[in-house]
Protein backbone atom coordinates (compact mmCIF):
# COMPACT_ATOMS: atom_id res chain seq x y z
CA UNK A 1 0.00 0.00 0.00
CA UNK A 2 3.06 2.39 0.69
CA UNK A 3 4.33 1.65 -2.80
CA UNK A 4 1.36 2.68 -4.25
CA UNK A 5 1.00 6.15 -2.27
CA UNK A 6 4.37 7.07 -3.17
CA UNK A 7 3.75 6.61 -6.97
CA UNK A 8 0.81 8.05 -6.49
CA UNK A 9 1.90 11.10 -4.93
CA UNK A 10 4.94 11.31 -7.33
CA UNK A 11 2.24 11.50 -10.36
CA UNK A 12 0.35 13.89 -8.83
CA UNK A 13 3.96 15.91 -8.29
CA UNK A 14 4.25 15.57 -11.44
CA UNK A 15 1.35 16.43 -12.98
CA UNK A 16 0.93 20.22 -10.82
CA UNK A 17 4.75 21.09 -11.72
CA UNK A 18 3.57 20.19 -15.83
CA UNK A 19 0.76 22.85 -14.44
CA UNK A 20 2.92 25.17 -13.33
CA UNK A 21 4.91 25.21 -15.86
CA UNK A 22 2.01 25.30 -18.88
CA UNK A 23 0.57 28.33 -16.40
CA UNK A 24 4.39 29.90 -16.53
CA UNK A 25 4.49 29.52 -20.04
CA UNK A 26 0.86 32.19 -20.37
CA UNK A 27 3.08 34.67 -19.31
CA UNK A 28 5.54 34.91 -22.30
CA UNK A 29 1.98 34.50 -24.69
CA UNK A 30 2.59 31.26 -26.35
CA UNK A 31 1.73 27.37 -25.58
CA UNK A 32 4.10 24.91 -26.01
CA UNK A 33 4.35 20.91 -25.57
CA UNK A 34 6.26 19.51 -23.24
CA UNK A 35 8.07 16.42 -23.94
CA UNK A 36 10.39 14.07 -21.87
CA UNK A 37 13.38 12.65 -23.50
CA UNK A 38 13.01 9.39 -21.51
CA UNK A 39 9.72 8.67 -20.89
CA UNK A 40 10.36 5.94 -18.87
CA UNK A 41 13.21 7.72 -16.77
CA UNK A 42 16.48 9.40 -17.22
CA UNK A 43 19.85 7.30 -17.14
CA UNK A 44 21.72 8.60 -14.11
CA UNK A 45 18.81 10.28 -12.03
CA UNK A 46 18.80 10.69 -8.85
CA UNK A 47 15.17 10.87 -7.91
CA UNK A 48 12.02 12.08 -10.19
CA UNK A 49 11.63 15.51 -9.50
CA UNK A 50 11.40 18.44 -11.92
CA UNK A 51 15.23 18.82 -12.18
CA UNK A 52 15.95 14.81 -12.67
CA UNK A 53 13.88 14.89 -15.50
CA UNK A 54 15.15 15.89 -19.04
CA UNK A 55 12.72 17.58 -21.07
CA UNK A 56 12.06 19.26 -23.62
CA UNK A 57 9.78 22.83 -24.24
CA UNK A 58 8.80 22.52 -27.78
CA UNK A 59 7.13 25.92 -29.85
CA UNK A 60 5.75 24.66 -33.11
CA UNK A 61 5.50 27.62 -35.23
CA UNK A 62 2.02 28.36 -37.48
CA UNK A 63 1.31 25.83 -40.03
CA UNK A 64 1.69 28.65 -42.98
CA UNK A 65 4.87 29.62 -41.70
CA UNK A 66 6.78 26.06 -40.70
CA UNK A 67 9.81 26.09 -43.20
CA UNK A 68 10.94 23.04 -41.67
CA UNK A 69 14.21 23.68 -39.28
CA UNK A 70 14.00 23.03 -35.89
CA UNK A 71 16.70 24.28 -33.34
CA UNK A 72 17.80 23.11 -29.70
CA UNK A 73 17.84 25.74 -27.36
CA UNK A 74 20.22 25.48 -24.77
CA UNK A 75 19.81 28.16 -22.05
CA UNK A 76 22.76 29.72 -19.72
CA UNK A 77 22.91 29.38 -16.41
CA UNK A 78 26.76 28.49 -15.43
CA UNK A 79 25.72 24.77 -15.32
CA UNK A 80 23.87 25.57 -11.79
CA UNK A 81 20.60 26.95 -13.28
CA UNK A 82 18.57 27.62 -16.34
CA UNK A 83 17.81 31.67 -17.20
CA UNK A 84 14.68 30.34 -19.01
CA UNK A 85 13.21 33.52 -19.88
CA UNK A 86 16.03 35.38 -21.86
CA UNK A 87 17.57 32.62 -23.15
CA UNK A 88 14.75 30.58 -23.54
CA UNK A 89 10.94 30.82 -23.70
CA UNK A 90 12.04 34.37 -25.49
CA UNK A 91 14.09 33.11 -28.05
CA UNK A 92 12.09 30.28 -28.75
CA UNK A 93 9.08 32.42 -29.35
CA UNK A 94 11.59 34.73 -31.54
CA UNK A 95 12.18 31.29 -33.44
CA UNK A 96 8.17 30.14 -33.90
CA UNK A 97 7.83 33.43 -35.53
CA UNK A 98 10.30 33.05 -38.24
CA UNK A 99 8.86 29.61 -39.06
CA UNK A 100 11.21 27.66 -37.50
CA UNK A 101 10.49 24.40 -34.56
CA UNK A 102 12.20 25.73 -31.37
CA UNK A 103 12.71 23.38 -28.42
CA UNK A 104 14.34 24.68 -25.09
CA UNK A 105 15.77 22.09 -23.39
CA UNK A 106 15.89 21.82 -19.61
CA UNK A 107 19.04 19.61 -19.22
CA UNK A 108 20.64 18.41 -15.52
CA UNK A 109 23.54 20.86 -13.77
CA UNK A 110 24.65 20.90 -10.59
CA UNK A 111 24.52 20.50 -7.76
CA UNK A 112 23.34 17.13 -8.54
CA UNK A 113 24.11 16.87 -11.68
CA UNK A 114 27.78 16.86 -13.37
CA UNK A 115 29.67 15.83 -16.43
CA UNK A 116 28.51 13.74 -18.77
CA UNK A 117 24.78 13.98 -17.65
CA UNK A 118 24.22 17.78 -19.21
CA UNK A 119 25.83 15.88 -22.75
CA UNK A 120 23.87 13.38 -22.67
CA UNK A 121 20.74 15.03 -22.36
CA UNK A 122 21.57 17.44 -24.88
CA UNK A 123 22.98 14.84 -27.21
CA UNK A 124 19.39 12.34 -26.50
CA UNK A 125 17.27 16.33 -27.13
CA UNK A 126 19.18 16.45 -30.96
CA UNK A 127 18.35 12.51 -31.51
CA UNK A 128 14.79 12.79 -30.22
CA UNK A 129 14.24 15.84 -32.46
CA UNK A 130 15.42 14.12 -35.33
CA UNK A 131 13.80 10.79 -34.77
CA UNK A 132 10.24 12.85 -34.87
CA UNK A 133 11.32 14.92 -37.74
CA UNK A 134 9.03 14.12 -40.39
CA UNK A 135 6.13 13.51 -38.12
CA UNK A 136 6.59 17.63 -37.15
CA UNK A 137 7.20 18.57 -40.63
CA UNK A 138 11.13 19.12 -39.78
CA UNK A 139 13.85 18.08 -42.40
CA UNK A 140 16.14 15.68 -40.74
CA UNK A 141 19.43 17.71 -41.71
CA UNK A 142 17.99 20.65 -40.57
CA UNK A 143 18.26 20.87 -37.02
CA UNK A 144 20.40 23.00 -34.76
CA UNK A 145 21.74 23.59 -31.37
CA UNK A 146 22.02 27.38 -29.63
CA UNK A 147 22.92 28.11 -26.52
CA UNK A 148 23.87 31.05 -24.02
CA UNK A 149 26.88 31.30 -21.87
CA UNK A 150 27.35 27.65 -20.12
CA UNK A 151 24.16 26.70 -22.71
CA UNK A 152 26.83 27.89 -25.20
CA UNK A 153 29.17 25.65 -23.76
CA UNK A 154 27.04 22.67 -24.05
CA UNK A 155 26.22 23.30 -27.72
CA UNK A 156 29.46 23.75 -28.70
CA UNK A 157 30.65 20.35 -27.07
CA UNK A 158 27.32 18.67 -29.37
CA UNK A 159 28.84 20.07 -32.28
CA UNK A 160 32.26 18.90 -31.45
CA UNK A 161 31.27 15.28 -29.62
CA UNK A 162 28.91 14.07 -31.51
CA UNK A 163 27.89 10.50 -32.88
CA UNK A 164 26.50 9.09 -35.80
CA UNK A 165 24.23 6.67 -33.28
CA UNK A 166 23.82 2.97 -32.39
CA UNK A 167 22.38 1.24 -35.02
CA UNK A 168 22.05 -1.78 -32.73
CA UNK A 169 19.81 -0.09 -29.68
CA UNK A 170 16.40 -1.09 -28.67
CA UNK A 171 15.21 2.28 -28.17
CA UNK A 172 15.26 3.88 -32.11
CA UNK A 173 15.67 7.28 -30.51
CA UNK A 174 19.61 6.19 -29.79
CA UNK A 175 19.61 4.94 -33.43
CA UNK A 176 19.92 8.70 -34.83
CA UNK A 177 22.95 11.05 -34.97
CA UNK A 178 23.33 13.44 -32.39
CA UNK A 179 25.26 15.74 -34.93
CA UNK A 180 23.82 19.50 -35.26
CA UNK A 181 23.36 20.42 -39.13
CA UNK A 182 24.20 24.15 -37.56
CA UNK A 183 25.43 25.55 -34.15
CA UNK A 184 24.51 29.06 -32.88
CA UNK A 185 26.69 30.01 -29.93
CA UNK A 186 25.35 33.13 -28.08
CA UNK A 187 28.46 34.66 -25.77
CA UNK A 188 29.76 31.14 -25.07
CA UNK A 189 32.07 30.03 -22.48
CA UNK A 190 34.22 27.75 -25.24
CA UNK A 191 37.56 27.32 -23.28
CA UNK A 192 38.14 25.45 -19.83
CA UNK A 193 42.18 25.36 -20.02
CA UNK A 194 42.76 28.79 -20.55
CA UNK A 195 42.96 30.28 -17.11
CA UNK A 196 43.08 34.09 -18.88
CA UNK A 197 39.13 33.29 -20.60
CA UNK A 198 37.67 30.57 -18.58
CA UNK A 199 34.65 30.91 -16.36
CA UNK A 200 36.08 28.97 -13.32
CA UNK A 201 32.32 28.66 -12.21
CA UNK A 202 31.09 27.02 -15.09
CA UNK A 203 34.00 24.57 -15.23
CA UNK A 204 33.61 23.85 -11.73
CA UNK A 205 30.02 23.34 -11.90
CA UNK A 206 30.52 20.54 -14.61
CA UNK A 207 34.10 18.90 -14.10
CA UNK A 208 34.40 19.78 -10.69
CA UNK A 209 36.81 21.63 -8.24
CA UNK A 210 39.87 19.88 -9.19
CA UNK A 211 39.06 18.35 -12.78
CA UNK A 212 42.02 16.14 -14.70
CA UNK A 213 43.88 18.04 -16.91
CA UNK A 214 42.92 15.76 -19.79
CA UNK A 215 39.11 16.34 -19.08
CA UNK A 216 39.61 19.56 -19.25
CA UNK A 217 41.26 19.31 -22.77
CA UNK A 218 38.73 17.18 -23.61
CA UNK A 219 35.67 19.59 -22.83
CA UNK A 220 37.62 22.97 -24.15
CA UNK A 221 35.76 23.09 -27.28
CA UNK A 222 38.12 25.08 -29.11
CA UNK A 223 40.42 22.58 -28.83
CA UNK A 224 37.62 19.74 -30.21
CA UNK A 225 37.34 21.54 -33.83
CA UNK A 226 37.53 19.03 -36.83
CA UNK A 227 36.01 19.47 -40.76
CA UNK A 228 32.89 17.41 -39.46
CA UNK A 229 32.32 20.24 -36.81
CA UNK A 230 29.08 22.13 -38.10
CA UNK A 231 29.01 25.30 -39.54
CA UNK A 232 28.37 28.15 -36.88
CA UNK A 233 27.41 31.65 -35.87
CA UNK A 234 29.09 33.34 -32.89
CA UNK A 235 27.68 36.31 -31.00
CA UNK A 236 29.54 37.95 -28.26
CA UNK A 237 29.66 41.58 -26.89
CA UNK A 238 33.38 43.53 -25.94
CA UNK A 239 32.10 44.64 -22.81
CA UNK A 240 31.58 41.06 -21.70
CA UNK A 241 33.61 40.71 -17.99
CA UNK A 242 31.95 37.08 -17.25
CA UNK A 243 32.74 35.36 -19.86
CA UNK A 244 35.39 37.54 -22.26
CA UNK A 245 35.35 37.23 -25.81
CA UNK A 246 37.82 35.62 -26.39
CA UNK A 247 36.12 32.53 -25.77
CA UNK A 248 34.40 33.10 -29.38
CA UNK A 249 37.37 34.26 -31.17
CA UNK A 250 39.29 30.74 -30.03
CA UNK A 251 36.12 28.94 -31.33
CA UNK A 252 35.86 30.89 -34.45
CA UNK A 253 39.93 30.65 -35.33
CA UNK A 254 39.57 27.17 -34.68
CA UNK A 255 36.80 26.72 -37.07
CA UNK A 256 38.51 28.90 -39.76
CA UNK A 257 41.36 26.64 -39.38
CA UNK A 258 39.46 23.54 -40.29
CA UNK A 259 37.79 25.14 -43.07
CA UNK A 260 34.23 25.00 -41.21
CA UNK A 261 31.82 27.89 -42.67
CA UNK A 262 31.88 30.53 -39.52
CA UNK A 263 30.26 33.87 -39.15
CA UNK A 264 32.00 35.58 -35.93
CA UNK A 265 30.04 39.54 -34.14
CA UNK A 266 31.69 41.15 -31.44
CA UNK A 267 29.75 43.85 -29.93
CA UNK A 268 31.03 46.56 -28.08
CA UNK A 269 28.41 47.56 -25.62
CA UNK A 270 26.23 44.86 -23.77
CA UNK A 271 28.02 42.71 -21.08
CA UNK A 272 27.15 39.68 -20.20
CA UNK A 273 23.61 37.72 -20.36
CA UNK A 274 21.68 39.88 -22.82
CA UNK A 275 19.62 37.44 -24.64
CA UNK A 276 17.55 39.25 -27.66
CA UNK A 277 19.47 42.93 -26.00
CA UNK A 278 16.11 44.63 -26.05
CA UNK A 279 17.29 46.94 -23.62
CA UNK A 280 20.44 47.29 -25.55
CA UNK A 281 20.16 49.83 -28.43
CA UNK A 282 23.26 49.35 -30.23
CA UNK A 283 22.72 45.73 -29.69
CA UNK A 284 19.44 44.79 -30.19
CA UNK A 285 20.22 44.61 -34.09
CA UNK A 286 22.22 40.84 -33.65
CA UNK A 287 18.93 39.03 -33.92
CA UNK A 288 18.53 40.58 -37.59
CA UNK A 289 22.57 39.50 -38.11
CA UNK A 290 21.80 36.21 -36.80
CA UNK A 291 18.19 36.25 -39.29
CA UNK A 292 20.21 36.98 -42.37
CA UNK A 293 22.76 34.31 -41.84
CA UNK A 294 20.10 31.70 -41.38
CA UNK A 295 18.60 33.00 -44.37
CA UNK A 296 21.74 32.72 -46.56
CA UNK A 297 22.20 29.12 -44.92
CA UNK A 298 18.72 28.42 -46.88
CA UNK A 299 17.40 27.36 -42.85
CA UNK A 300 14.58 30.29 -43.12
CA UNK A 301 13.66 29.06 -46.70
CA UNK A 302 11.42 26.19 -47.06
CA UNK A 303 12.58 22.35 -46.65
CA UNK A 304 11.73 20.51 -50.23
CA UNK A 305 9.82 17.72 -49.27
Amino acid sequence: MTGRMNGWTTRVMWMIAVVGLQLASSAYGEDYKEVLLWPDGAPGAKGDGERDTPRLMVYAPPAEKANGTAVVICPGGGYGHLAMGHEGHQIARWFQQRGVRAAILLYRHAPTYHHPIPLMDAKRAMRYVRHHALENGVAADRIGVMGFSAGGHLASTVGTHFDAGDPDASDPVERESSRPDFMILCYPVITLTDERYVHAGSRRNLLGDTPEAALMEQFSSEKQVTAETPPTFLFHTDADTTVPAENSILFYEALRAKKVPAELHVYRPGGHGVGLAERYPLLAGWPKVLESWMRGMGYLNKAKQ
